[in-house]
């Protein structure tokens, strides 16, 4: 069997999920998700390109009275030369994809027997996913054609996310087979001659966490959009129920819309958005905010993050007074998404993505396709996205006065609109479209498919532990911030080191507060961030919060309880309610009057709580529960990365941060410290008090403990 000279012929497979031509089974489960709706549009849009003989997309058959008899049907047609090819996998049943890796090889057999059947070989084949690498791998093999991979999501960052969930690691085994799935991952970033990514996030950041690493093989190509969806308005979208849900809540339904759209989630940063909307008057004259965060029931019955994240949109929009000019509908659906973005752009209007971090902007495009002009956070995949289109402005995402200056400035200038408008209609063609991911896909497949010598094999590097050797844990104000030439220095060391070295920042701070330093002091993004004296933490990329911590350290809290048994003391402030947290409650304290920690103890546990009772700097008090702390939570990751206390690095300057430098770690005080606060370090030897101040302080006591050159892991 010969290979087209010209056009080629292409097998795609996606082995999991409810996969059809038509009306898919989106978000039913966790394998329904934009995988399936990818796969199926990469193939019809591959098979109506005029160099593409055939596209063949391969799935796994399904009969099972559950599921519609659509799965069950071996061949549906997508367009003129694609179609869906469904092979038997094991039982015929609806199966989870963590249940299908036993009769992967059997289904692996089973294509290579179609393919033998069909008058041509594949010219390539493209896998999706981790059992599908499996499938493609032996294929490729056994064929002698390149194999292409799209990985979707990756097992080492989920496993990561699901230990931060609470999983045990027997369970992650036994319910998601995640060691099985990395392991074919390894083998088919070893294999592929190419691995296709979504944005440059996903290569530079996850798949560097693997052995076979190879970024020089890996190509962005965004995924395209559907623009038979996502179009410029028709004039009818005021007349539509969604209209009529959004304004019902506004006084002035004629002015431009300022639309936000994102699920409830901390990080996606929509209190910053209203308090920018709420302290400009300029804003609320020109335009009406409507925020599109999710559906909710009973807010009182939805998880605790949620809950908050709800609550809080709704506080500000109080605390603002911006009835009549914000709406927040509770309901909407799918297919009504389209609608939203037409209404926002017919009323010359503006989208806004003001998340901390954004890997890849997805909403942009449906936002651009759609006529809208944008504003977005200048972290993650937005920065490509309005760089190809021009359509809009890069924000920081944590500066109220960016966030208002840029609104303003499209909302009040109607030439520069159209422009930023005309500019993301044409942009998306050109670069989001379904057309033009084909044509970039194509690009990257012809030098595989026509060479004759292939890639040479990769030999890779086993790591000897599964993230890091170390961890250097600081705080952030006491330690980093106050001399700038010492932490330019100290940066460029980190970084140099990253490969071996996991970079933690321990704070007081909120998480906004936090990153709004790290990026005004251009400090790199820390592998993880513990912050509000430890009753956070995240874990980057994407910011991903530990809910397991969060459920472990709830644990005879009541915050409650806290304020009614100090609201008496002397001495004794409440801070802000900005300031506050769900498991902190700040007060200012002057001491010369307030009772001593001793005292403030003995109240909350004659009230039956337990609490830990933290002062810093001689002016700050806060009560968090009494599992939490910043040491505390330093040990929690810890054992989450398996990096041994007796590698770790911590280092500190006040109170907040004493039980994070007591014990197994090395520990250092740098000079500028609170003298008070950590007057009982000075007995225990084996921490080390520097000499110098800030940065310089810590990088005496990474030369003292020889800490970057004893460093076990290799470059791979």
């Amino acid at each position: 069997m010969k290979r087209y000279d010209k056009k080629i012929y292409i097998v795609l497979i996606s082995v999991h999920g409810l996969i059809r031509g038509h009306n898919l089974e989106l978000g039913c489960d966790a394998d329904t998700g934009g995988q399936t709706k990818y796969v199926v549009e990469l193939a019809r849009a591959l098979g109506e390109h005029p160099d593409v003989e055939k596209v063949d997309l391969v799935t796994r058959r399904i009969v099972d009275p559950s599921v519609s008899d659509d799965y069950s049907q071996r061949f549906e047609k997508l367009s003129k030369n694609a179609q869906i090819v469904r092979i038997d996998c094991g039982e015929e049943t609806y199966i989870p994809k963590e249940h299908l890796w036993d009769c992967l090889d059997n289904f692996a057999d089973s294509i290579l027997e179609y393919i033998k059947l069909q008058p041509e070989i594949p010219s390539i084949i493209h896998s999706h996913y981790a059992d599908a690498g499996y499938v493609g791998t032996r294929l490729s093999h056994l064929l002698g054609i390149p194999l292409v991979h799209t990985g979707h999501s990756l097992g080492r960052s989920k496993r990561r996310q699901l230990l931060a969930a609470g999983y045990k690691r027997e369970i992650l085994e036994a319910r998601y087979n995640i060691t099985t799935r990395i392991e074919a991952e390894e083998t088919t970033l070893g294999v592929a001659e190419c691995v296709i990514t979504s944005t440059s996030q996903e290569v530079f950041e996850q798949y560097a966490a693997y052995d076979h690493y190879q970024p020089e093989r890996m190509r962005v190509v965004p995924p395209g959009t559907d623009l038979q969806q996502f179009f410029v308005p028709e004039g009818n979208e005021g007349s539509s129920s969604i209209a009529t849900e959004i304004y019902r809540f506004l006084k002035d339904p004629e002015k431009p819309i300022i639309l936000a759209l994102s699920r409830p989630d901390p990080r996606k940063n929509i209190l910053q958005l209203i308090a920018a909307y709420g302290e400009s008057p300029e804003l609320q004259q020109l335009a009406n905010l409507v925020i599109i965060s999710g559906n909710r029931g009973d807010i009182s019955e939805m998880d605790d993050e949620t809950q908050e994240v709800l609550q809080n949109i709704l506080l500000h929009i109080d605390q603002y007074d911006l009835y009549g000019k914000v709406a927040y509908p509770k309901h909407h659906e799918q297919s009504e998404v389209a609608v939203i973005y037409r209404l926002a752009a017919m009323s010359k209007g503006v989208f806004i993505n003001p998340a901390l971090t954004e890997p890849f902007g997805l909403t942009l495009i449906e936002a651009a396709a759609s006529g809208l002009p944008v504003v977005a956070t200048e972290d993650g995949g937005p920065i490509d996205i309005i760089g190809n289109c021009q359509n809009g402005y890069l924000i920081d995402p944590l500066d109220r006065e960016d966030i208002k200056s840029k609104l303003l400035d499209i909302l009040s200038h109607q030439q520069q609109w159209e422009e930023f408008a005309q500019n993301g209609i044409l942009g998306v063609r050109k670069h989001y479209s379904w057309q033009a991911h084909t044509e970039k896909f194509l690009k990257i497949l012809h030098p595989l498919i026509t060479s004759t010598v292939t890639t040479p094999p990769f030999h890779a590097k086993r790591r000897k532990q599964l993230h890091h050797d170390r961890a250097l844990f600081t705080d952030l104000d006491q330690n980093l911030l106050g001399n700038p030439p010492a932490l330019t220095t100290f940066i460029e060391a980190l970084q140099a080191n990253r490969k071996c070295v996991l970079f933690g920042i321990a704070t007081g701070r909120r998480l906004d507060s936090a990153m709004q330093a790290l990026k005004k002091h251009r400090i790199p993004m820390p592998n993880v961030l513990i912050t509000g004296l430890g009753t956070e933490i995240y874990y980057n990329p994407n910011l991903v919060p530990d809910a397991a911590w969060e459920l472990h350290i709830d644990y005879l809290w009541n915050p409650r309880i806290v304020r009614r048994a100090l609201r008496e003391l002397p001495g004794l402030k409440l801070q802000p309610r900005l300031e506050q947290g769900r498991f902190k409650v700040s007060y200012y304290i002057d001491p010369q009057i307030a009772p001593d920690i001793q005292h403030i103890n003995k109240l909350l546990n004659q009230e039956g709580l337990a609490a830990n009772v933290v002062l810093s700097f001689g002016q700050y008090l806060d009560v968090i529960p009494v599992r939490a702390s910043k040491g505390l939570a330093l040990r929690w990751v810890a054992e989450r990365y398996e990096i041994p206390l007796e590698r770790i690095l911590a280092a500190g300057g006040s109170g907040a941060d004493e039980d994070m430098m007591r014990g197994n770690m090395l520990a250092v005080v740098v000079a500028n410290r609170h003298n008070e606060e950590l007057s009982d370090l000075a007995h225990v030897d084996e921490i080390f008090f520097a000499s110098r101040p800030f940065a310089e302080g810590i990088l005496e006591a990474i030369e003292l403990y020889n800490f970057f050159e004893t460093c076990e892991i290799q470059e791979t």
